[in-house]
């Protein structure tokens, strides 16, 4: 049913599609990285989606958007923005060789404590009692998922917590700028800073590129090419999804990428996690849907008359909200 011209329910559909595809990307990239260098799949990954999206952006120029096509309008945020993107992959990519899929996607969606507390401290934004309770909602379900001292997880939650720090400076610097970029020009840049950086360290690298692609096999040419797809369309089913519903609809469905990790470790792997981290996981879901409660109250206190549809700027609604985790200051999805 369309609302107000939206169609919400196809929205919810592709957020779903969207958190099917990260899970499928981690699942990947864990099955691969046993057999294939960690840096070559995180190179491949960015490869596809700046090669991807220069075709896509390429076609949207011949239909008439002309040189402006490629055209980024702060290329300095552009850059930030994909290295600290690129530094959540090559966390979530090394990250998922030491733990189970599941479980590293319960932490990396703690960016939401991450967020309220760099919005009270870097920020100087008053932060209320109850995004504090929602803190420590989180934290609790973290320690459920990691039970420090126990084994179960290890040193390896280094890498899902130091995630959620990179991802939150991310969002932060995201819901300051994003208004101002077009969504498709701002994945194309994603791609090409990844593409660019990961070339670097390749080179200087003991990796030798032409030789590790030439002697992989077709499975694993397949599954580094799946790599790529997912990364890719995840993030473009995103921007699809908030052009037909509001970012408050849609982000409570991000935590379904819980149940797509939990389902895909489970066939892939033959990992189920154990009642108490499934009981983290519910804590962690729980506190990130009632943060999203609390974003769309807080916006409709605040927030003016809504501007009519016909004198928005086109492609408006994409463009001010762009891995998953919701924010007090972003509404972008976690996604590698």
């Amino acid at each position: 049913m369309a609302v107000n011209g939206r169609h919400p329910m196809w929205g919810i559909a592709l957020i779903l599609l969207m958190a099917a595809c990260f899970a499928t990307l981690d699942t990947a990239v864990k099955y691969l990285g046993a057999t294939v260098p960690v840096l070559l799949i995180l190179w491949g990954r960015y490869v596809f989606q700046a090669v991807a999206m220069t075709l896509w952006l390429a076609g949207r120029g011949l239909r008439g958007a002309g040189p402006g096509a490629f055209r980024a309008a702060r290329p300095g945020f552009q850059v930030l923005r994909g290295a600290l993107l690129l530094s959540t992959s090559g966390l979530s990519f090394y990250g998922v060789q030491h733990m189970p899929v599941a479980e590293f996607t319960a932490i990396a969606m703690l960016t939401p404590v991450v967020v309220t507390v760099l919005a009270a401290t870097v920020l100087k934004e008053h932060v209320s009692g109850l995004r504090w309770a929602l803190v420590a909602l989180g934290l609790a379900g973290a320690l459920l998922v990691i039970r420090p001292g126990t084994g179960v997880v290890g040193w390896a939650a280094v890498f899902p917590l130091a995630l959620t720090v990179a991802y939150g400076a991310f969002q932060v610097l995201t819901s300051r700028y994003a208004a101002l970029e077009d969504p498709y020009i701002t994945h194309f840049y994603t791609g090409l800073v990844g593409a660019v950086a990961l070339s670097a360290i390749v080179a200087i690298s003991p990796l030798r590129l032409v030789d590790a692609l030439s002697g992989a096999s077709a499975l694993q040419w397949s599954v580094l090419l799946l790599v790529g797809a997912m990364g890719t369309v995840g993030h473009l089913l995103l921007i699809l999804a908030l052009g037909m519903a509001p970012a408050s609809t849609l982000m409570p469905f991000t935590y379904s990428a819980l149940v797509f990790a939990t389902l895909a470790g489970a066939w892939v792997f033959g990992h189920m996690p154990d009642g108490i981290a499934m009981a983290g996981m519910a804590v962690i879901a729980l506190g990130g849907a009632a943060s999203v409660w609390l974003n769309v109250r807080e916006a409709q206190q605040r927030s003016p008359a809504p501007a009519s549809p016909t004198t928005a700027p086109a492609g408006a609604a994409q463009a001010s909200h762009e891995r998953p985790g919701v924010s007090p200051v972003a509404m972008d999805v976690l996604g590698d």
